[in-house]
């Protein structure tokens, strides 16, 4: 399988599941999957180290549901491209 087919796999599993359980579902994963991985980088600052494995599964479950938050906000796109500018004109001061 090419990446190019691995994506379009990837990206229709995303369609597939907001078509199962909906978008108002998907939002509520989407808080509870970032809140899990505030807790486990939380830990990081008390424990000093944290808890990498946990961290990264955190990172992982985020990212699927930033993807299919991405379907449902297609908007983002171009907040983002205003956001990077703000960033380039700040690290060039």
């Amino acid at each position: 399988m090419t990446e190019k087919e691995a994506k379009g796999k990837e990206m229709e599993l995303y369609k597939k599941a907001l078509e199962k359980w909906g978008n108002a579902a998907q939002k509520l994963m989407m808080i509870e999957e970032m809140s899990e991985l505030t807790k486990e980088l939380c830990k990081t600052f008390r424990e000093f180290k944290g808890n990498i494995p946990a961290i990264c599964e955190e990172l992982a479950d985020v990212d699927i549901m930033l993807m299919q938050m991405k379907y449902i906000f297609p908007e983002w796109k171009y907040h983002k491209i205003r956001k990077l500018e703000r960033l380039e004109g700040a690290l060039k001061k």
